[in-house]
């Protein structure tokens, strides 16, 4: 945004409205719409393009990234900072992560901090940042830890090793006060937007000889027996994941009640739900993570089902999916699906077209319920494979607000006090200020010429927006704040006099 010049003392073409003009005039609502991108960080699939990069590279090209999604007028970013129970941020606990530096334990030279540098740049850009963490998986390679502080090394009493993974065992409450401890260091230290954890609790199962290959818990089961638990193994299990999620979310609303938490299940509950579903993983009964119950029991604020279906075939479809997880939502929390933008550059029966993309979206978009989406991943996105970003540029060619958490705060902000000025350049500059002390997120600014609605979301920094183009010859301008859930403050509108 560039600075106004000295502002002259002339007469204003837009006064602030008295109170019976403003009962009349209103702008329209913002649209509300999750337009989030995935950032994977492990095996460097999005970010960095390779470890051991200078300083300077790893920040240019988390800087296009992000670039790219403001461009876009998309508003999240989901970026994965705890692959392995490592970090690609400061942490007093874990170790730096090799996809960072190149090995486990070395620190970026020179020194920075990924996160906070992510956060502070994306709302710059008006764009949210959800830290994404893996709540269990503590090596994507068994051979790959070398950090003498990483919990492999320190705690091999919680460690188990289950095809090319190390997993701490989730029937261990360590285990789950490892993931507890670095999603509070994380909440309290970054001024980050939301906790994001992905489909990893129990691990995809492995195939031997034709056979699942049960996961190595038997002595903590047999632990649980003897203290007298009663559950079944498979129940037990899942009551293991559900403390888990019940107790991450009460952390994190603890810490900052703001601070969004979100699961990115496999797509499909269990095979039979819907009637239609037959083929996929039963994540009930193989990874025990029991979403719906999650979702409505309130232990999460949005869910992003990983629907990385087609439109056709019918019977196990993306919207069939989609309106599932839809009318599962009990509770009224945010449904924002996955998209498969991977599918784009692979060949064969799984491959996707950036036209399907496009029609998921409008898809979800009629889909009373579903308010946002979420694509993976940010490499297919930054290639523009297909002309995918092209297009997307048109799917989104409004900005959108994201949908308002009224479960975590229903109290608008104050209404901000606006005004309108002339610089000697003759250009016109809006400038606003909060009214309260109520923490921001963004600015919604409209300005109406020759009837229409025209709308900008700034980032909540700002104080000031420049009127160019048509919007110089606005004859109203409505100025509205917006909280860190989504809450808009009433309007100040500007109007034109006689």
């Amino acid at each position: 945004m560039r600075c106004a010049a000295l502002l002259l003392a002339v007469p204003l073409m837009l006064t602030a409205q008295t109170a019976p003009e403003e009962e009349i005039l209103r702008a329209p609502a913002p649209a509300r719409e999750f337009r989030g991108v995935w950032v994977a960080t492990v095996n460097n699939l999005d970010w960095p393009s390779r470890p051991g990069l200078p300083t300077e590279q790893q920040q240019a090209e988390l800087l296009a990234i992000l670039d790219r999604v403001a461009a876009l007028r998309m508003n999240a970013i989901v970026l994965q900072v705890r692959p392995e129970f490592d970090a690609l941020y400061q942490s007093p606990y874990e170790p730096w992560s090799r996809y960072l530096t190149g090995r486990q334990g070395r620190p970026p030279a020179p020194l920075w901090d990924p996160l906070a540098f992510a956060v502070e740049e994306a709302h710059r850009r008006g764009i949210e940042l959800h830290a994404w963490v893996n709540p269990y998986r503590a090596a994507f390679w068994r051979d790959s830890l070398v950090a003498s502080n990483h919990v492999t090394n320190q705690f091999q009493n919680l460690v188990r090793q289950y095809g090319q993974y190390l997993w701490l065992d989730p029937g261990l409450p360590e285990s789950r006060a490892f993931t507890l401890r670095a999603v509070v260091d994380i909440v309290r230290r970054y001024d980050i937007d939301g906790i994001h954890i992905d489909d990893y609790f129990y691990p995809y199962p492995e195939i031997r000889g034709g056979a699942r290959v049960d996961f190595p818990d038997g002595a903590a089961y047999e632990t649980y027996r003897r203290s007298g638990g009663p559950l079944e193994k498979s129940d037990w299990r899942r009551n293991n994941n559900d403390e888990m999620v019940r107790e991450l979310y009460a952390t994190v609303k603890a810490e900052k009640p703001w601070v969004k938490l979100g699961i990115s299940p496999f797509g499909i509950w269990r095979p039979g739900f819907p009637a239609t579903t037959t083929a996929g993983i039963d994540q009930h009964e193989e990874l025990f993570a029991d979403v719906r119950k999650w979702l409505n029991e309130g232990w999460l604020d949005y869910v992003a089902p990983q629907l990385y279906w087609p439109i056709q075939p019918a019977e196990q479809s993306y919207p069939v999916l989609l309106k599932w997880w839809v009318e599962e939502n009990l509770k009224a929390r945010e449904v924002w699906p996955g998209l498969a933008l991977y599918k784009l550059p692979i060949t064969g029966p799984r491959k996707m077209s950036a036209t399907e993309i496009v029609q998921q979206i409008e898809l979800t978009r009629a889909q009373p319920g579903a308010r946002g989406h979420v694509l993976f991943n940010a490499r297919v996105l930054m290639n523009n494979v297909e002309r995918v970003a092209d297009r997307l540029a048109q799917t989104y060619r409004e900005p959108a607000l994201i949908p308002a958490m009224p479960w975590l705060d229903s109290i608008a902000p104050g209404k901000p006090v606006a005004s309108i000025a002339i610089d000697s350049l003759e250009t016109k500059v809006v400038r606003f200020v909060p009214s309260d002390a109520k923490p921001l997120s963004a600015w919604f600014v409209q300005a109406r010429v020759d009837g229409a609605w025209s709308s900008a979301i700034l980032p909540s920094a700002e104080r000031m927006y420049i009127l160019s183009g048509p919007e110089s010859h606005a004859d109203a301008i409505s100025v509205t704040a917006v909280d860190r859930v989504g809450n808009l403050s009433p309007a100040a509108i500007l109007r034109r006099t006689p």
